[in-house]
């Protein structure tokens, strides 16, 4: 998970889990009170009603950009220009006051969505095609889709999620810690860092030099001190 692109101090946090079943991020996220953005995966259905989801429109473009270049040649739909209209906007706001930034999505992206959802709701495709399964998951994402609307804190998509994920993904073959409770810690600090800017080795350099003269520390190494001598 990370935070919004907004926040001045941002943070990344990977969690390990053993699966994917839905109870894990039930685990991970109980307790937790705000907004979610994530994907359409089922296993998020089951989260408390403390946590109000929100959709990632980059997941629902890129099924209707697959549907559109599955032919020979390329075929623009009129939702994938539609989509490919708010992203500009997007990009054209993306430096711009979450308050600014929602007044903008009232008062333009709206517009857009209804006539994005005029198409979904009123096409007769095949719901086994490229473009029925791509009408299918939007359909079945709108609720939590048009709640962005209303929120200009989080970015249209969770995009900078996922390129966290694509770090891990990457690179976890060559790394022997990476698929671990360790390994979670590890790159929670490194993609933290780079989030803020910061060079991932000199932090780490940093917190391994100062942390353990921190008092909790300090006296956890004179217990085990104390205790080795007795022994």
């Amino acid at each position: 998970m990370r935070s919004v692109t907004h926040q001045a101090q941002r943070g990344v946090f990977y969690a390990y889990g053993t699966s994917r079943a839905g109870s894990f991020a039930k685990s991970l996220y109980n307790g937790f009170t705000g907004t979610l953005q994530c994907d359409g995966y089922s296993g998020y259905n089951i989260l408390d009603d403390s946590v109000t989801r929100v959709g990632c429109w980059a997941h629902v473009r890129r099924k209707f950009y697959d549907a559109a270049n599955s032919g020979k040649s390329f075929k623009m739909s009129p939702p994938l220009a539609l989509l490919n209209k708010m992203f500009h906007n997007e990009r054209e706001w993306q430096h711009l006051s979450p308050q600014v930034r929602r007044r903008r999505r009232r008062s333009q992206q709206r517009k857009l969505l209804k006539r994005f959802w005029r198409w979904i709701d009123a096409v007769d495709v095949l719901p086994k095609s490229r473009l029925g399964k791509s009408v299918v998951y939007a359909r079945n994402q709108r609720a939590s889709l048009n709640r962005i609307i209303n929120n200009g804190s989080v970015d249209w998509s969770n995009n900078a999620s996922e390129r966290n994920m694509k770090t891990l993904v990457i690179g976890h073959k060559n790394w022997l810690f990476s698929t671990s409770q360790a390994g979670a810690i590890w790159m929670t600090l490194i993609e933290s860092a780079k989030a803020n800017g910061i060079d991932p080795s000199a932090y780490l350099k940093c917190l391994l030099k100062n942390i353990p003269q921190l008092p909790t520390f300090c006296e956890s190494g004179r217990s085990r001190s104390l205790f080795a001598m007795e022994l």
